[in-house]
């Protein structure tokens, strides 16, 4: 676990200390003594740390003081920031203002306003929960994540209250609600674990951390508005591959563009303003492609703060003249974005369960939170890979910059020794690292760690936390983290609940040790075929993995029906994260979801090529054959002009073919949601697939001149 706020920062200008400023657009801290009652300002800060309710007279006070800071910040307008079923973020802006009897206003806001709001509810995806004609839905302060001002590129401020969004009925529309609630099963669980070994002195709770990674590309913005394809899609739909890739990998952690610095710079001031703690910007593996990182958080806050950071990533490159490409596959044939979670546990008093220690084979609680971790990604292997799934990660899972659909848990070197151990009996030994005699005088030695990394996995142990490697770079993290929660809280009430079995009132050292390491046991012979430290690429692994019985769902169609099986069912309502009425919900919205997405895609390129790309390579062709003619007139033989019209012609052909095809499986109504989606999967992304094989054998033989659009390489190889 690394502390929050405490690292240096870099402005374009200058070198100033992050505190001086961490923060200071978060109503949290020093902000809140200054503003508060010392009574009341211990009373939020219970509420914010533990989640207990806030007194309806500390919660006018509240109010009261949120609002004078706002005003003090230039702010005049409140509202209830929440995450709806988009994926996005959504906000309704009301203001502070409100109209006296005598045609004057005053600057009210109260604790009603502060706790409660009621957006319209029947206009955001709802599954079904909700029909157009019932509107009704409320938010409610979420108090455990700070309220913060967001600035507009204009430099408009609005004051921003972190809320979860629910129906008249009580039941979830957001992805926020259901996160807090897998945060306290698993909570729950943590705790029984806690009390059995008798390490839960002092400590009133347990909660799940997240280090969101992002990935992203960045393009000029001119070019950017050239592109109907990246306008509207977010990826090119067309583009053939320039002539320098990646292949020299000279790009990763390369030194970084003073332009992108800038950036680079401009958008952690930012973020730093707003209390989240980036720590690493680097080069990514393609060109044009960069990532950003923070350091560990309470997994509600990292989700608020990753969903800033996508907000503030775009709205920074707007300022610098790019334009910020969150999605997966923006550009074919070089490498796509993920965003990697690194998710762990950690008591409120600051012990991370999944620290190791030194000498690892005497931590048998620790070993029961790493084998908890391990059974829940076993059984529940289909969920967990239903929840990164989406028609934007399809196009990135299982190429060689992402973990295949497979999913399994990478150990390393020290812990499959341990696990080894575990399985024959007592572990009596931990595997030590050592250290690397680098050979040269001015190099001091360097501590050797006791296992590698795994970029293949995607579900890698890596130090003190797991890294769960699959997750899209556009997807909003609330969901994979509310999934991970669940099924950990899971595994560890069926290893709790054997423990308790097993165990008398009051156990002695021996006896509880001798419980942990037979249960332990049992967990990993039934459950280590999850495991796999090996080349998650390789075509060996996909033939191992399915002689060991593991699911394999190489594309959304077949992963989201794990959400609607009764195991699925059963799992979400017994920890009272989701009802069966609100999983449903969320398939059947993730089926239209990706159904719309892969539509749009259709439509889009449709478009370029009526409108662009064949009128284009039509002129491109009249040219070559006026040439032609030209030169025979003239008494000369010219076979390569021929040669060059007849290749133009014969792929103007077979665009004109594709693109019929394209259009015929766009206007197909399939009115059956799971069949559209399948027909979606397989006949108009294989439709698009050959518009775009027929375009790039184009664009490689129409002059520059001629060609709409601007080219992969102006994209990612000029700065």
């Amino acid at each position: 676990m690394t502390s929050t706020g405490t690292h240096p920062m870099h402005t374009t200008d200058t070198t100033v200390r992050a505190s001086d400023y961490f923060g200071a657009l978060t109503f949290s801290g020093d902000v809140m003594l200054k503003h508060l009652a010392p009574d009341v300002c211990e009373t939020l800060r219970r509420t914010m740390t533990h989640g207990l309710p806030l007194d309806p007279a500390a919660a006018n006070a509240v109010a009261t003081a949120m609002k004078d800071w706002a005003l003090e910040h230039g702010v005049t307008h409140y509202s209830h920031w929440f995450q709806p079923l988009t994926g996005l973020t959504a906000e309704k802006h009301d203001a502070f203002l409100s109209p006296t009897g005598d045609n004057g206003a005053l600057e009210k806001f109260n604790g009603d306003a502060l706790i409660r709001g009621e957006p319209d509810a029947s206009s955001f995806p709802s599954g079904g929960i909700r029909d157009t004609y019932e509107a009704r839905g409320y938010t409610a302060w979420d108090a455990t994540s700070p309220v913060f001002i967001m600035r507009g590129g204009n430099g408009q401020g609005t004051l921003c209250i972190p809320t979860v969004f629910v129906s008249w009925t009580g039941e979830a529309l957001d992805k926020k609600t259901p996160l807090l609630r897998s945060i306290h099963a698993v909570t729950s669980q943590a705790m029984r674990v806690l009390r059995i070994f008798g390490t839960d002195a002092g400590v009133s709770g347990v909660f799940s951390t997240l280090g969101c990674e992002q990935e992203y590309f960045l393009v000029d913005r001119e070019l950017f508005h050239e592109r109907l394809d990246l306008a509207v899609c977010g990826r090119t739909l067309v583009g053939a591959a320039p002539p320098k890739g990646q292949q020299l990998e000279d790009h990763y952690f390369g030194a970084i563009p003073d332009r992108v610095l800038a950036f680079m710079a401009d958008a952690e001031r930012r973020l730093f303003e707003l209390g989240v703690p980036v720590k690493t910007r680097h080069n990514e593996v393609a060109p044009g492609q960069y990532e950003i990182a923070p350091t560990f958080e309470n997994a509600n806050v990292a989700v608020d703060h990753q969903m800033l950071t996508m907000q503030v990533l775009r709205q920074t490159a707007r300022a610098h003249g790019f334009e910020c490409l969150l999605h997966e596959k923006p550009f074919a044939k070089v490498n796509g974005s993920g965003k990697h979670i690194n998710w762990s546990l950690s008591t409120d008093t600051g012990v991370n369960l999944l620290d190791p220690r030194d000498e690892t084979h005497t931590n048998m609680q620790f070993l029961v939170f790493l084998c908890a971790a391990i059974r829940a990604v076993d059984v529940h292997a289909g969920v967990l890979r239903a929840s990164i799934a989406s028609a934007h990660n399809d196009h990135r899972l299982g190429a060689n910059e992402a973990p295949p659909a497979i999913m399994s848990v990478y150990l390393g070197d020290m812990l499959t020794d341990i696990l080894d151990q575990l399985e024959q009996g007592k572990p009596r030994s931990t595997a030590k690292g050592g250290a690397l005699d680098l050979g040269a005088r001015s190099v001091p030695s360097i501590p050797r760690h006791a296992s590698d990394r795994n970029r293949t996995s995607p579900f890698a142990f890596t130090g003190n936390k797991f890294e769960f490697r699959a997750v899209g770079s556009s997807q909003a993290v609330a969901w994979p983290a509310t999934v991970l929660n669940t099924i950990v809280a899971e595994s560890l009430d069926v290893i709790a609940t054997e423990l308790e079995k097993r165990l008398t009132e009051r156990p002695t050292a021996e006896q509880l040790e001798q419980a942990v390491r037979s249960v332990l046991q049992d967990v990993v012979k039934k459950h280590r075929r999850a495991c796999f430290d090996g080349n998650g690429y390789s075509a060996a692994w996909h033939k191992e993995a399915a002689k060991r019985g593991l699911p394999n769902y190489p594309s959304t169609a077949e992963a989201l029906k794990e959400l609607v099986t009764k195991k699925a069912e059963s799992l979400f309502a017994a920890y009272g994260v989701l009802t069966p009425r609100e999983l449903h919900a969320r398939h059947e919205i993730q089926l239209e979801q990706y159904c719309k997405i892969v539509q749009i895609e259709g439509r889009t390129l449709s478009n370029m090529v009526h409108t662009q790309i064949l009128p284009a390579a039509m002129r491109a062709q009249g040219e070559l054959a006026e040439i032609c003619v030209a030169t025979e007139k003239a008494g000369t033989r010219v076979p390569d002009a021929k040669a060059a019209l007849r290749a133009v012609a014969s792929h103007v052909k077979a665009l004109r073919t594709a693109l019929a095809s394209l259009d015929a499986s766009l206007a197909r109504e399939v009115p059956d949601l799971e069949k559209r989606m399948q027909h979606c999967r397989k006949s108009v992304l294989g439709a698009i697939e050959k518009v775009r094989t027929a375009s790039d054998e184009l664009e490689r033989r129409v002059p520059a001149d001629i060609w709409p659009l601007p080219t992969y390489a102006q994209m990612l190889l000029m700065r």
